[in-house]
């Protein structure tokens, strides 16, 4: 006698795993984490507190989640946004005013960047967080050597470390994204690209 499939128990989840992450990353950008609140966070992410719990754990497991989530789009982006075949000169420039827009644009004013922004504070408490922004940072210097070696290859860069230009190069990124977070306006981040560019690449002549 065949017996009946067991029936599921419980409701099919009634939300978006990436969506409600998202919703949660935005609204600890906003105030970072001591400051957020598990009112805010639910109201954020339109979930009650058991389903937040249920879903990521406790207050500071969903600020991982959304930390390590950032740190793998923010990597991916870098290593894709750096493989075009413009002069490396031409690449940089691009790369660095698409995150100067990125970190200019908030709904309540510029956000700058959401690891720089949050994360650094509570590095220093939290083990786990510390690990996200040093992988992340050397993730975007490992993108950067890379591109740089390339270009020495190509004549496109003078004889020089790579590794050390690339760490100029990641901290041009966290300077840009922490000046536009205190208010800087576009002109002095274009500056900032300027001056960043021409130190990695050489002066135009």
């Amino acid at each position: 006698m065949t017996r009946p499939a067991p029936r599921r128990r419980g409701r099919p989840r009634a939300y978006d795993p990436d969506a409600a992450l998202r919703d949660a990353r935005n609204t600890f950008w906003r105030n970072g984490f001591a400051a957020t609140s598990l009112d805010e966070l639910a109201a954020g992410m339109a979930m009650n507190r058991p389903s937040i719990y249920a879903a990521f754990g406790d207050k500071r497991d969903l600020y991982r989640a959304a930390a390590t989530d950032y740190a793998a789009s923010s990597s991916a982006w870098l290593a894709s946004a750096i493989k075009t075949e413009r002069s490396l000169r031409e690449e940089l420039t691009a790369v660095y005013r698409l995150a100067r827009d990125f970190y200019l644009a908030g709904d309540d004013g510029p956000r700058g960047c959401f690891l720089v922004g949050t994360a650094l504070t509570e590095s220093r408490s939290d083990g786990d967080v510390r690990q996200i922004v040093e992988s992340t940072m050397c993730a975007f210097t490992a993108t950067f050597t890379k591109r740089f070696e390339r270009a020495q290859r190509e004549g496109e860069l003078a004889p020089h470390a790579p590794d050390a230009l690339a760490q100029i190069a990641t901290a041009t990124l966290n300077t840009l994204a922490l000046r536009a977070r205190t208010g800087a306006q576009c002109e002095l981040l274009d500056g900032l690209i300027e001056a960043a560019v021409g130190v990695i690449c050489g002066q135009k002549r």
